[in-house]
């Protein structure tokens, strides 16, 4: 399976971020597509159960091929909310649940099929053998291309895996986040030749003020000036580097900042810049 080196995460086009309009979310497929970035990370939650049908109404008024894209989705939280009458949050991964999740993705998306399904986040409960009867369902109804999972430990992802052939795990990665880089998630992938997901590429660079992220910040303005790119630029870059291939998810909104994050992929850290980055992060020389 082949995806964009860039996947256009959509979590926050619809009530759990701007809220984008029809015609705004057409026009961020537009400059996606028009950079070759064509594969479309969903969850079934996202917008409190909307943001796939938001997604599906713009989509389908437009003149692209759907096997000129690619969607992802993912499944298995059950999420109080107002469209949702559950009583708590929760995981499920009974085949039931699977099966009907996935059709209303499809339905929501309006399109046949996904290119990839992914189990949200393990469930203490799940059952591998029960997923991977569903998962053959799906498969054999070719509802469902590919599948894989997120947030799940290598122990996890085994279990999966082992009743059913899975192609990737989407964890947190990022400057801020580099637990996958020692924790065996990234390692696993590489041994069995499959590429990794990274979501929250960002990390929480932008977003809080830190002792770690202004020692960041003071490493970020020379390389920024080495380099001739932006901090976001760089910060990409620096998940890029690895020898996993990580196929990162960028979560933004704004159609100029696609643009600019697809330049990352020219930036080619030097070895020791990757390091000081690293040292910036932990706040100390590495061990």
């Amino acid at each position: 399976m082949v995806f964009s080196p860039i996947i256009i995460g959509t979590m926050r086009w619809g009530v759990w971020g701007v809220n984008h309009s029809i015609r705004a979310v057409q026009n961020l497929i537009e400059v996606s597509c028009k950079e070759n970035l064509t594969t479309f990370d969903h969850a079934d939650i996202y917008g409190d159960y909307t943001t796939e049908k938001l997604f599906g109404d713009a989509f389908s008024k437009m003149d692209l091929k759907r096997e000129d894209v690619q969607f992802i989705s993912k499944c298995g939280i059950e999420m109080p909310c107002i469209n949702k009458n559950f009583s708590v949050k929760s995981y499920n991964y009974s085949k039931d649940y699977i099966l009907k999740s996935v059709e209303k993705s499809l339905e929501n998306l309006q399109t046949d099929y996904l290119d990839l399904l992914l189990l949200h986040r393990p469930s203490p409960l799940m059952n591998s053998v029960e997923i991977a009867e569903s998962f053959e369902i799906l498969r054999e109804q070719k509802k469902v291309l590919h599948f894989g999972v997120s947030n799940f430990s290598p122990s996890q992802f085994d279990l999966i895996n082992d009743t059913f052939p899975i192609i990737t795990n989407q964890v947190e990665i990022s400057l801020n986040q580099t637990a996958a880089f020692y924790d065996g998630t990234l390692d696993q992938l590489m041994l069995k030749k499959l590429q990794p997901m990274a979501w929250s590429v960002m990390g929480n660079y932008f977003t809080e003020k830190s002792e770690e992220n202004k020692r960041i910040k003071r490493v970020l303005k020379i390389l920024c000036e080495k380099y001739n790119a932006e901090e976001n630029q760089i910060l990409l870059a620096f998940i890029l580097k690895h020898p996993s291939g990580i196929l990162p998810v960028i979560g933004t909104s704004r159609p100029e900042n696609i643009i600019k994050l697809k330049e990352s992929l020219k930036i080619k850290l030097e070895h020791e810049d990757w390091f000081k980055l690293l040292e910036a992060k932990n706040g100390y020389e590495i061990k």
